[in-house]
């Protein structure tokens, strides 16, 4: 079968691998659509980095890897003693492996395992192949509803909404967010979903702006053109916002730092501020946002601004989010299945 290898900087094939196998617990996917995330465009730019050089503690795999976290499929195969789901089932897939012994996912925080990775960045395939096999646990089933291009949403949504599921967000706060991109989108659409009363998003990028505007952002603006901390007090009745993204308030950061950078604890202290690591999602979160989009309080389709075909990746999507990132925000890859 036809799969996107990563590896290493730089280097990405598409290139033949051995289909697959069954195995007691699991099942075989036909992936439909596949999403190309932030995360494999540091690791084709600078990598590896989150894909592992020696053995990964739970896949055992190495680079070259299968890409591809972000996706949706239909079932194909069942192995034994799977009974929960059958040929034909739509499903969108959880890639987050865990060992489920460690003490983080003893408290369920899978998230956080101490050997954790995931399906198409350490190990057992990747979304952007023909056929992938998963073990049951990381399946979610897609109503009618949902179309498989949306179900390749999910994942990141998912980030989003588990970012502010477990910040002190309560319904009718004002949020400042900081970057209009993806991730920013997605937590915009689980405020939005969770009765935020100000969204506000600071972004540099015209393009951008215009899409946090489309996708129901409040107020727009510039950091470069306006002081961020004075207009946020502004609009805010004088006071700023209730949770930002920024040095008042609680901090809920989600994004990847590629850089150390530097926090003058004072600032935390004297204010009784507090600073919030975000790690992905948790066991729970895609059903949630799986029945948000379900129910219409989440409309993510918009985030899609581009469909490409399995030996069009590297090419139409890496080289595009890239060198024209302003004007995308999602590219699906389109593997197999029409919506």
């Amino acid at each position: 079968m036809k799969a996107v290898r990563f590896h290493g900087q730089h280097d990405l094939r598409f290139e033949d691998v051995p289909v697959p196998i069954v195995k007691k617990g699991q099942v075989k996917i036909k992936p439909a659509w596949v999403g190309i995330c932030g995360s494999d465009l540091h690791e084709y730019l600078g990598g590896p980095g989150l894909c592992p050089t020696t053995p990964h503690p739970i896949t055992g795999e190495t680079v070259p890897l299968t890409f591809g976290h972000e996706f949706s499929g239909t079932i194909e195969e069942v192995g034994e003693g799977v009974d929960a789901w059958t040929v034909g089932d739509r499903v969108s897939v959880q890639p987050i492996i865990y060992d489920g012994t460690c003490g983080a996912c003893q408290d369920n925080l899978h998230n956080c395992c101490w050997s954790n990775g995931f399906i198409g960045l350490s190990g057992w395939g990747g979304g952007l192949s023909e056929h992938i096999v998963v073990p049951t646990s990381a399946l979610y089933r897609l109503p009618k509803n949902v179309p498989l291009q949306i179900g390749a949403l999910v994942e990141p949504l998912s980030v989003g909404w588990h970012a502010v599921k477990i910040s002190p967000f309560k319904n009718g706060d004002s949020v400042l967010i900081l970057g209009g991109g993806p991730i920013g989108i997605a937590v915009m659409l689980a405020l939005q979903a969770k009765g935020a009363d100000k969204i506000i998003v600071s972004e540099v990028s015209r393009k951008r702006q215009e899409y946090a505007k489309s996708f129901g952002a409040h107020h727009i603006l510039d950091p470069t053109k306006e002081d961020v901390v004075k207009r946020c007090r502004e609009l805010c009745d004088g006071q700023g916002v209730h949770k930002p993204r920024a040095l008042e308030g609680t901090i809920v950061n989600v994004a990847i730092w590629e850089k150390p950078c530097t926090i003058t604890p004072n600032l935390f202290t004297f204010k009784e501020r507090r600073y919030m690591g975000v790690a992905t999602f948790q066991v729970g979160d895609f059903q949630e946002v799986i029945d948000a989009i379900s129910a219409g309080s989440m409309k993510p389709h918009q985030m899609i601004t581009g469909r490409i075909g399995l030996d069009e990746v590297e090419e139409k999507g890496f080289k595009a989010l890239i060198h024209d990132k302003d004007n995308q925000v999602k590219i699906l890859v389109k593997v197999g299945g029409d919506d």
